[in-house]
């Protein structure tokens, strides 16, 4: 294949190739739209994918053995509000991580650093193996990472102008089969809830929904419902809103009989507003969630769900890692980890008037 030059990209793009090179260097000097210009047609045009595109790790990839210790994997969790080992999502996927990573007598830095000009210094590619992103990561800090060389997998994200190793849970197919539980059961008035642009994941888990609404003959929800955009999923601030969407569909007499939730945590925050406004689950709503947290047993209601390997998945991004390590020219690959439909207490068999 020809190679793509920084000439190139700025013939593309119309400005010089100083500004190409200021923008790709990550050392500043051209605004952040311009920026985001030059690396997004860099993407375009195939510079980030071929070999020698930046500064290649130095660290020798068979240094590493199952009984040394002087070598470490960074785990970048920039969103510490929520990405921490307290998360009952994410907690799991470090635990798998950090044992993947001790069984091979190797170090763990988490850093939850979001900012690119404060992780430079961390970026050490001399100094680390590798490294594991754990979800929602900015491009920008993509971008260094790329740029230095260093082998990286991410887990439950992926960023279209870097190539890179991912690992997720099979999302699709496994809302499908929820999905399909449901349609089965004898529901047919569906709909999902969550923010399509939170996360891949979730908005894997709406096109499963939607393909298994549409494989059944049923007619998803319209892309401007208010369910599919809920803001603050993080943290359940949108509660005060959704109540009052329920309350009016309640008392039009439109509530779906069935609710799939992108995951869990929303999945019994909808539980408690039903509740709340006298909706009796899984009598009068089902509920499901997607993720099978601790907390999803914990409850009067006991929910159904997907359960997510989340160990499994922090162990295989590590051994995904090492295969890197070992073979740097390897096809880039995405991993996606079998699930389990686990079939609880929040859903039933519709009642004759609910449908």
């Amino acid at each position: 294949m020809k190679k793509i030059t920084m000439q190139q990209i700025a013939d593309h793009l119309g400005v010089s190739k100083f500004v190409v090179s200021k923008a790709l260097s990550g050392k500043g000097g051209v605004n952040e739209a311009t920026k985001n210009r030059v690396i997004e047609a860099a993407s375009q045009l195939g510079y980030f994918a071929q070999k020698n595109a930046y500064i290649k790790n130095q660290a020798d990839p068979h240094s590493y053995s199952e009984t040394s210790s002087r070598q470490s994997v960074i785990v970048l969790m920039p969103n510490i509000r929520f990405q921490t080992r307290e998360s009952l999502y994410w907690g799991r996927i470090l635990e798998g991580i950090s044992g993947e990573l001790e069984r091979r007598g190797l170090g763990m830095v988490i850093i939850s650093e979001s900012r690119v000009d404060n992780i430079l210094h961390i970026l050490n590619p001399g100094g680390i193996l590798g490294m594991i992103g754990v979800g929602q990561i900015d491009s920008s800090l993509l971008l260094e990472v790329h740029r230095l060389g260093i082998a990286t997998v991410l887990v439950d994200h992926e960023d279209a102008l870097i190539p890179t190793d991912t690992v997720f849970a099979n999302n699709m197919d496994s809302i499908a089969r929820l999905c399909t539980h449901l349609i089965g059961l004898g529901h047919r008035k569906l709909s999902f809830i969550g923010d399509l642009s939170f996360s891949r994941s979730f908005r894997d888990r709406w096109f499963g929904f939607r393909d298994a609404m549409e494989r059944s003959g049923l007619e998803p929800q319209q892309m401007d419902d208010p369910m599919l955009c809920l803001k603050g999923v993080e943290s359940g601030e949108y509660a005060e809103e959704l109540t009052e969407l329920f309350r009016s569909k309640q008392r039009e007499d439109k509530l779906p009989s069935a609710l799939v939730c992108a995951n869990d945590l929303i999945a019994l925050q909808v539980i408690a507003i039903l509740q709340e406004i006298d909706v009796s689950v899984p009598e009068q709503v089902s509920v499901s969630g997607f993720d099978n947290i601790d907390d999803a047993t914990r409850g009067a209601i006991s929910l159904t769900t997907v359960n997510v390997p989340k160990e499994a998945i922090g162990r295989r991004a590590v051994k995904k890692l090492m295969e890197r390590i070992e073979n740097p020219d390897m096809t880039i690959e995405k991993i996606l980890m079998s699930t389990e439909l686990v079939l609880r207490d929040s859903t039933k068999a519709p009642s004759s008037s609910v449908n």
